[in-house]
């Protein structure tokens, strides 16, 4: 059976093949019911878009590239359903690449991985210097997520400090007073964890506790095995901690584990908050206090100024045009979170 083509849709549809052209394209200057009959008969004849020859016409593929770190955590994996789902929303394929926090892959996904067949790259860099990104400026199309290398870039995220803030004020309303931070990095860099201790260190100040160096539990990766071994740390090193603020929930949970194997009561002995929400910290015993980043928001915004980028790079140039045509300076999205506050700092419910 011949595959479907456009003028296939059109006839099934009763429209001009122009109309299925610009619905597939999303084109905003399409009515609703023409968009939503085009559709069904995209569905019924099993349709499918051309993208070798899409490309060769509009000079875009309609693919953008989610680029993270590690595929396996569960951050990623549910920041990627949220991605995918937006980009459905604005007729874009996603395709997900893992990059190890490998500065060589993260450099491949700035460069659209050496061809021109991705329209554009929603990228989470853990080893990119701010170099490297002037350096790849604008080709593909770039967003960023999470770490902030520089002002000249688009980025999405939730404001770090603020939140870290927020989650060791909760610590501190609920009278602990010997914070440790696991994955705390105390250095002027740019990264999350940078923002996430400098929002810990603010907190000790308002409240008038004092800060020490030693409260940092650094890690190597962010992953269970290595909160749980940084809480081993916790235990062993002399000290009496009533709170561990862990900066990812993967932290947290492996915490947990090592606290329950040395019999300590969470969280009447020592409280445990985690960082981003993930599932598993939903049933986690006990359940695990958290801030909750709105991840909906993160994937919509970033897909949002990604499309914008985008269209952007596609617009032909006209000499004449207004100011007002001007390219839209880099803009930095800061979206909502809140502190989800379960059983690791507020003990069991009682009915």
């Amino acid at each position: 059976m011949a595959r479907p083509r456009i003028k296939d849709v059109a006839r099934h549809a009763g429209v001009s093949e122009k109309t299925v052209s610009n619905v597939i394209n999303d084109y905003v200057h399409v009515s609703d019911r023409t968009r939503r009959v085009v559709r069904e008969a995209i569905d019924q004849l099993g349709y499918r878009v051309n993208l070798a020859g899409r490309h060769l016409r509009t000079g875009r593929s309609g693919i953008i590239a989610l680029v993270v770190p590690e595929l396996d955590v569960p951050y990623f994996a549910e920041l990627a359903r949220h991605v995918i789902r937006a980009a459905e929303q604005s007729s874009l394929t996603v395709l997900v690449h893992q990059s190890g926090g490998d500065r060589g892959h993260e450099l491949a996904a700035l460069a659209g991985f050496g061809s021109d067949f991705v329209d554009g790259v929603i990228l989470s860099p853990l080893a990119l210097t701010s170099d490297d990104l002037r350096e790849h400026a604008g080709s593909p199309p770039t967003v960023l997520l999470g770490e902030l290398l520089e002002e000249g870039a688009d980025h999405v995220a939730i404001d770090n400090e603020r939140a870290a803030r927020e989650a060791t004020d909760h610590l501190i309303a609920r009278g602990r007073r010997e914070i440790l931070v696991i994955g705390g990095r105390d250095s002027a860099g740019l990264g999350t964890a940078e923002a996430r201790t400098r929002g810990y260190r603010a907190a000790l100040s308002a409240a008038g506790l004092a800060y020490d160096p030693a409260a940092l539990l650094p890690v190597a990766a962010f992953r269970m095995p290595d909160g749980a071994e940084a809480a081993a740390r916790a235990l062993g090193g002399g000290g009496h901690p009533d709170a561990l603020l862990c900066l990812n929930d993967q932290l947290a949970l492996g915490a947990l584990r090592t606290l329950h194997e040395h019999g300590v009561r969470v969280p009447e002995d020592i409280a445990v908050m985690g960082f981003d929400d993930v599932e598993g910290g939903r049933y986690s015993v006990p359940t695990l206090s958290t801030v909750a980043p709105d991840k909906g928001a993160v994937a919509r915004a970033a897909v949002h100024l990604l499309r914008h980028r985008i269209d952007e790079a596609n617009r032909p140039r006209d000499p004449a045009d207004a100011p007002s045509g001007a390219p839209l300076s880099p803009q930095d999205r800061v979206v909502a979170h809140r502190l989800v506050l379960r059983e690791s700092t507020e003990g069991a419910a009682h009915h």
